[in-house]
């Protein structure tokens, strides 16, 4: 009878597809016919009934008979109202009305879904939210359309509140169609084999779709090859999907591809699986989880021509895999149906096994504990003769911790405890008197996989075993009898109201159980569930729900999910980002945004899309300048010789860059300006233009895999012409290039590339290598850019009416936004985006105190951060917000971040459609007035600048930055205000750098001297105050350290004595002898760095050494000192008005290092240093830059500028030199080898010979010091049109 109804129903869904099809409507609009109304009250079920004319039967909606709808004998939360619909149907919506002119509906439900009517699944929107909200009142209809359609044959509603002033009250209707399916069902020992005839021809486009229910949580659900031993299998893992690739016959990591997706699908319930294959794409989905990835090639052309159906068939089969156990429905293999083939007995299916076209499957019951106050109670053993226990059940987890069962022993001689800690199971046995015994076994045990525990005892014996294995198993000799009193407690124990005897000294489990036996007799949980055996409480029982909380996992940026029962967590170490779900990246976007940290040259990893999918990359952050330079090297950055392979025309590089195509991609498109050097150094050999006219050498650039560009450094692009041509001094004029010139003296093209859209260069290509006398050189510099477009971009908001709108914000399960603002208001919304209900808001509610409010559906939720200090005071804040499944957070600037937990199995979908506020709401109240930059949302820059220009109320820019960032400028240096940024004007400040950060400093020896005398410097009248500030290291002493001279013969000195100490003298007075002030600070000459400090107001004197006390004096002579002529640092040539001590130290010098020299605002050293050409500034001897607060040589090497390895135009005649020159020639083998090395020997001694005789002939004035065994070229990689470091151009030495 079975079989002929499902025949029935198979024919009718079939019909009302062919009409479906006829009509030309789309699934979505027939598919919601009513499926309750019309069948029979014996396709009704409940949990119970409060009279007969209560009974499910009645609970049709709309409907009045008997007592108007179903009641339940009491109003509880388990109580369920049953509706078979006949047959496995596409569900797709569900309404509910109370009980028909009475005070009884409920107002919340769970809706279950089965096919079997045990195995019960629940329905959860949006793949969290349980509850259903119900009715308000007897009579209206509440309908909910389910996000996803259910095919289910049976459909159980459970109320959960209802009226308070009446009772559960019920009726319902489902909407609906027909669902047509073809099933095979496989014994986990059958298959199903297919050779598809004709053969295919190799394709690169396939689809594979079907359905399974699995039984057994591993095993081959499909397997297909072909002749080019390309092969696909799909198949169950614990649980998980698996799909492998594999292309030959070994089993080598080269040779397969693996997808995994999804978990937990060994549940008993139907999962969708679609393959979907194009080319290298490939789309993995399972149920509603897709998974996009892109194949090797080797893998990307399939040829199948046989599939086996539940077990791996075929000539490639060479592992030991586990067959399928279950159901399969709908097999479709690229249009094919596999299933519908071999219930029709085709010929080209092979049957192997017992395989059948329904779907039967044993009744597994299971049960949920869902909290800590679940618990199963179970009478105990009666037989007063029984000498010991045995108990066994299955259970699924993620905890780590529970207890399983416990009891008391008989005659309560001692309590028994079975439970999990650290995911291994554990036995305890109290009893009075004796040491506790202890048990424990297994590992790993929460890792949501079925695991089956027995526990047995007799005479003298105890055994716990995991998984049926008994070489793991644990046993133990108890002295007594292990025998349980008259109760069982499963999971957890009841309130201490209830007044059973139960304690449970561990967690409650969280989790599910099914096949309990007890003495060997197996647990009939339907007759629990029915209040007719044992009690619980807050069980679901026929149902396990158990979610896999991190498949698909929320973890971003591959943070790794791990989980309990009620939640997640992610892991984010190693991942370079933060947060709950590892969202917000822990890098700055840029280097300028570094610098704004104060930081200084060096290695960092950037982070150019925040929290978007471009991943961090390591850079080098050139903060010397002005402007802020990132830098990405490549593989091959050094002047490069070229040596043309035998046989071949032309010469290739190729430039692999330390960051990826989609990061370079970022930071060109995030810079306002990048470059990058190209240099070509040439004899007879011509750049672009041949005798036939095309180029015959050209570059590859831009993104992606580039396009080929003919013009070079220093040129316009598109231009076909050199740097020279631009400048208008090539070589020849003749000519656009100076090595198109063809000349045999070496000459060289170079300059920058400068166009961003044909940036970085990717290769190299020169094809006038081959011609005898031909000789080459080149460098491909690393990529450079400045300028971070979205740190500046700001706006100003004049009115609190005023606002810019944006497109609509899509952020709806991560949302991050980062902001900086500035104020003098006390209140104000910075940003609003409105859904239908949902919102979210980012608001100053007052002057100390940032708010970010939001609704995913939950209702409004809020954080908030309250600062110590205002936040009103036109300076510079930032705000950063995020919002994600599990949490919100906010943090202000360095404050500790404020979080809000989101409410647990919620709505998580932030649903927005209105357009994006910044400044201001849709109802113009609470607008914000002040400055707004560097708005982010999900690491994607809103371009405040730009809706500005066309947005009345509202100015673009934002000047005023120094008020936050003045700090920076640091040792006397003062901010400057720009625009888009600010600088730190460095003149008044003996330092250098952006911040005025790095020390000048030089080395002296005895006969170095650094006179300053700018008359125009020095103040005409009289000085009545002096600041003088230095720093040395030395082991002189008696040493001079610095010397003041005036028209007046007056001084003033500042030296070392023959004590060590240091000594001030001053004359000012040229009457008299000078006055000596000294020091009680000692061993100032143990050659370690010692700072001093001297400030002068009229005869009051304070001198500072280092960290210790500050000295005071009082000078008795004339307190101005008139007439100011000369500064001298060092030895003193002119020693005409020193007295015969002062004048015996001048002679000596000073040997040792000094940095940072001002004397009021005047940096003497600093000026020599870095403008030795000055007329003010004299320098003889030897100064040479040096750090004297470090032992290195060369402090700033990581700071070094820039530099070009040619100017466009240069000619010469002499030898190239190149430092640490690559070469691409290829290695000669054999005894060629050995003949050539030979004779190379010969040539090279004769080289080095001339080579020196040619070097001891030039003029010594060069200051490059060439390798004595460098490679003969005629230039170097380190020359250049620069000097080195400059500074800011408001930088003045007076």
């Amino acid at each position: 009878m079975e079989h002929w109804s499902n025949g029935v129903w198979r024919i009718i869904a079939r019909v009302a597809l062919m009409l479906l099809s006829l009509n030309g409507a789309t699934g979505a609009e027939v598919c919601h016919s009513p499926l309750v109304s019309s069948l029979l009250p014996s396709s009704f079920r409940s949990s119970s009934q409060l009279s007969s004319s209560h009974g499910p039967g009645f609970a049709k909606l709309n409907r009045r008979e008997g007592a108007g709808g179903w009641s339940p004998l009491s109003s509880d939360r388990y109580q369920w109202l049953e509706v078979d619909l006949g047959g496995r149907t596409r569900i797709t919506a569900v309404a509910t009305q109370g009980r028909y002119g009475s005070s009884d509906w409920q107002t919340s439900y769970l809706l279950m879904f089965s096919d079997t009517g045990h195995n019960w699944r629940q329905y959860r929107q949006e793949g969290s939210i349980e509850a259903f909200l119900g009715n308000s009142n007897a009579d209206s209809v509440v309908q909910h359309k389910l996000q996803h359609p259910v095919i289910a044959r049976y459909v159980r509603l459970i109320p959960l509140d209802w009226n308070p002033n009446g009772r559960i009250g019920l009726r319902l209707e489902t909407y609906g169609c027909p669902y047509n399916s073809d099933v095979v069902s496989f014994s986990g020992l059958s298959s199903l084999l297919y050779r598809l005839t004709p053969r295919p021809t190799q394709t690169s486009g396939e689809s594979i779709s079907l359905k399974f229910k699995a039984l057994k949580n591993s095993g081959i659900l499909l397997h297909a090859e072909g002749q080019n031993q390309h092969r696909l299998t799909l198949e169950l893992e614990d649980g998980k999907l698996l799909l492998l690739l594999r292309k030959g016959r070994t089993l080598s990591p080269d040779n397969q591809h693996l997808v995994s997706l999804s978990s937990l699908l060994d549940d008993q319930h139907w999962h969708h699986v679609a393959v979907e294959h194009h080319n290298n794409h490939l789309n993995l989905t399972v149920d509603k989880s897709t998974v996009w990835v892109q194949i090797p090639a080797r893998f990307s052309h399939w040829d199948h021509d046989q599939v086996s159906v539940g077990a791996e068939q075929g000539i490639g089969s060479q592992r030991a895999k586990r067959n399928f156990h279950g159901c399969l429905e709908n097999l479709v293999y690229n249009g094919l149906n596999l299933v519908d083939l071999a219930e029709q007995k085709d010929q080209r299916v092979s049957v192997k096994g017992n395989v059948t076209f329904s779907c039967d499957e044993p009744v597994f019951v299971a049960m949920t504990f869902a909290g800590p106050q679940s618990f199963l109670w179970l009478p105990g053993g009666t037989d007063p003769s029984s000498v010991g226990l045995s108990v066994g059940l299955q259970f699924r987890t993620w905890n780590k911790a529970g207890l399983l069962l416990t009891f008391d022993l008989l005659k309560q001689s001692g309590a028994v405890w079975w439970y999990l800690s650290k995911a291994r199971l554990h036995l305890q046995i109290h009893k009075p008197g004796r040491a506790p015994l202890e048990l424990s076994t297994g590992s790993g045990l929460n890792d949501g996989q079925w695991h089956s525990v027995d526990l047995v005892s007799g005479r003298g014996h105890l055994t716990i075993t995991v998984d049926g294995d008994e070489s793991t198993a644990a046993h133990v000799s108890p002295s007594f009898p292990i025998i349980a009193g008259g109760q069982l407690f499963f999971g957890g124990c009841p309130s201490e109201s209830s007044g059973q005897e139960c304690m449970n000294p561990f967690k409650a489990f969280q989790g599910c159980m099914r096949l309990l036996t007890v003495d060997n007799q197996p647990v009939d949980l339907i007759k629990v569930q029915q209040r007719l055996m044992g009690n619980y409480s807050h069980l679901q029982i026929d149902m396990c729900d158990i979610i896999d909380r991190c498949s698909p996992s929320h973890c971003e940026h591959e943070g790794s999910c791990s989980q309990s029962w009620t939640t997640f967590h992610c892991n984010c170490s190693g991942s370079g980002y933060t947060g709950a779900t590892c969202h917000s990246s822990i890098y700055e976007q840029s280097c300028e945004a570094y610098k704004l940290n104060g930081n200084t040259s060096g290695f960092y990893h950037i982070d150019v899309d925040g929290s978007g999918p471009v991943r961090p990359q390591l850079v080098y952050c050139d903060m010397t300048e002005h402007q802020t330079w990132t830098v990405i090297q490549h593989n091959n950055s050094d002047l490069t010789r070229v040596r043309a392979s035998p046989g071949g025309n032309q010469y290739s590089a190729h430039f692999e860059y330390a960051s990826d195509e989609d990061q370079l991609a970022a930071i060109i498109g995030q810079s306002e300006h990048c470059e990058q050097e190209l240099t070509y150094h040439c004899r007879k050999s011509r750049i672009l233009n041949s005798a036939e006219g095309s180029p015959v050498s050209w570059w590859v650039g831009g993104p992606g895999g580039g396009h080929v560009q003919t013009y070079w450094g220093g040129a316009s692009a598109g231009s076909q012409r050199c740097g020279c041509s631009l400048q208008q001094n090539c070589v020849d004029p003749k000519h656009h290039c100076n090595c198109d010139a063809d000349r045999n003296e070496w000459s060289s093209d170079s300059g920058l590339l400068t166009h961003k859209e044909t940036l970085p260069v990717r290769s190299l290509v020169l094809g006038d290598v081959q011609r005898s006398g031909s000789e080459s050189a080149y460098k491909v510099g690393p990529l450079r850019c400045y300028g971070d477009k979205n740190i500046w971009n700001a706006a100003f908001f004049d009115k609190e009416t005023s606002y810019l709108h944006f497109p609509t914000f899509h952020g709806e399960l991560s949302a991050d936004i980062s902001f900086l603002f500035k104020t003098t208001s006390s209140s104000g919304v910075f940003l609003e985006n409105l859904g239908i209900k949902d919102f979210i808001r980012i608001e100053l509610s007052s002057s100390t105190e940032v708010l970010f409010s939001f609704d995913v559906g939950n209702g409004p939720l809020g954080v908030s951060v309250k600062a110590d200090f205002p936040l009103n005071d036109d300076r510079w804040h930032r705000v950063q917000a995020e919002r994600n499944v599990k949490e919100a957070s906010l943090r202000i600037d360095e404050l500790p971040v404020a979080t809000q937990e989101a409410p647990a199995d919620g709505h998580i979908h932030l649903q927005l459609n209105s357009q994006l506020f910044i400044g201001g709401t849709a109802s113009r109240q609470k607008g914000f007035r002040g400055c707004i930059r560097s708005l982010q949302l999900n690491g994607v820059t809103l371009d405040l600048e730009e809706r500005a220009n066309i947005t009345p109320g509202v100015r673009p820019g934002c000047p005023g930055h120094c008020s936050t960032y003045g700090s920076l400028c640091q040792n006397q240096g003062q901010c400057v205000d720009g625009t888009r940024s600010f600088s730190c004007d460095c003149s008044g400040s003996p330092h250098s750098g952006a911040f005025c950060h790095r020390e000048v400093s030089a080395s002296f020896k005895p006969g170095t001297s650094v006179s300053f005398k700018d008359l125009n410097v020095w103040p005409s009248s009289s000085l009545r105050a002096e600041n003088i500030c230095l720093s040395f290291r030395t082991s002189q002493s008696p040493a001079l350290l610095l010397y003041i001279s005036s028209d007046h013969r007056e001084s003033l000195a500042l030296l070392l004595n023959k004590q060590d100490k240091l000594e001030v003298r001053y004359r000012l007075d040229s009457s008299r002898e000078a006055e000596i002030l000294r020091s009680k600070v000692k061993n100032l000459n143990n050659r370690q760095l010692h700072t001093v400090t001297i400030n002068r107001l009229a005869d009051a004197v304070s001198v500072q050494i280092d960290q210790n006390a500050r000295e005071d004096f009082n000078l008795t002579s004339d307190v101005e000192f008139n007439g100011i002529k000369t500064l001298v640092l060092g030895r003193i040539h002119n020693s005409d008005d020193l007295d015969p001590e002062l004048s015996r130290l001048a002679s000596l010098g000073f040997t040792g290092c000094l940095s940072s020299v001002l004397f009021n605002s005047i940096s003497p050293l600093k000026a020599a240093l870095l403008h030795p050409n000055s007329s003010s500034v004299s320098i003889t001897g030897s100064l040479v830059q040096y750090s004297c607060g470090s032992t290195s040589t060369n402090q700033n090497a990581a700071e070094t500028t820039h530099h070009l390895s040619g100017q466009s135009g240069s000619v010469g005649t002499g030898q190239p030199l190149v430092n640490a020159i690559r070469s691409d020639s290829a290695l000669i083998g054999g005894g060629i080898a050995v003949v050539i090395f030979v004779t190379l020997s010969a040539l090279a001694v004769m080289a080095r010979f001339l080579y020196r005789r040619k070097g001891s002939s030039q003029s010594q004035e060069g200051k490059t010091v060439k390798p004595e065994d460098g490679p003969e070229l005629p230039f170097s990689s380190q020359t250049s049109s620069q000097n080195g470091p400059t500074e800011n151009q408001k930088e003045y030495f007076i």
